[in-house]
């Protein structure tokens, strides 16, 4: 009987190209599913929101919620001031899209823990190493007050904005604001502003 056409249902014969797929196909999806997390340029960038705040309480109120609520766009701004800033340094360009991709693979989109040896690496090992070897390699590249002043730079571009917007228009959900809380390391997180 021949087996033309059939799809095989076992992936324990699978040859490494089928696995190398897969990761790469769960790579994909994870990327998918973070750049998801961004929210409408139009939203962030509405002028008829912005306002200075009353007070610092205000202030900080917004900060709180707008980070919570465009932190994925946040990080694209900040990046692409940083990347902005490294395109007269190619050197340091090169150097940190290598370093990107090694945090990528081998910190970010990982299942599973990493094995050295036959013994089981922790994240947190992993997490220093690799921002030791990033530090280390961009100041390898002699452009390490231009990147610190890129990040500083894009750092207060989101904080005046996120001082600026009004936050009465903005939805967060629940699972949102516990996330972000945690993340920050505050137990309690008022939404109003």
């Amino acid at each position: 009987m021949t087996s033309y056409g059939t799809i095989p249902t076992s992936s324990s014969s699978a040859p490494p190209t089928s696995t190398n797929l897969e990761f790469i196909s769960r790579a994909k999806d994870r990327i998918k599913s973070g750049l998801g997390a961004r929210r409408p340029w139009k939203v962030l960038f509405n002028h008829r929101a912005l306002g200075l705040p009353p007070n610092l309480s205000t202030a900080l109120s917004r900060i709180r919620t707008n980070l919570a609520y465009f932190r994925m766009n946040y990080a694209i701004i900040v990046l692409l001031i940083l990347f902005l800033s490294l395109l007269w340094h190619p050197i340091s360009l090169i150097v940190l899209a290598a370093m990107m991709a090694l945090w990528l693979f081998l910190y970010f989109l990982r299942d599973e823990p990493q094995v050295l040896f036959r013994r089981t690496i922790d994240d947190r090992v992993v997490l220093v190493v690799l921002s030791i070897l990033t530090i280390v390699l961009l100041l390898l590249t002699k452009a390490t007050w231009n990147i610190v002043g890129a990040v500083l730079i894009g750092a207060a571009v989101v904080l005046l904005h996120a001082a600026l917007r009004k936050t009465d228009d903005l939805f967060l959900d629940e699972e949102e604001v516990s996330a972000f809380a945690a993340e920050a390391g505050t137990s309690s997180y008022a939404a109003s502003g």
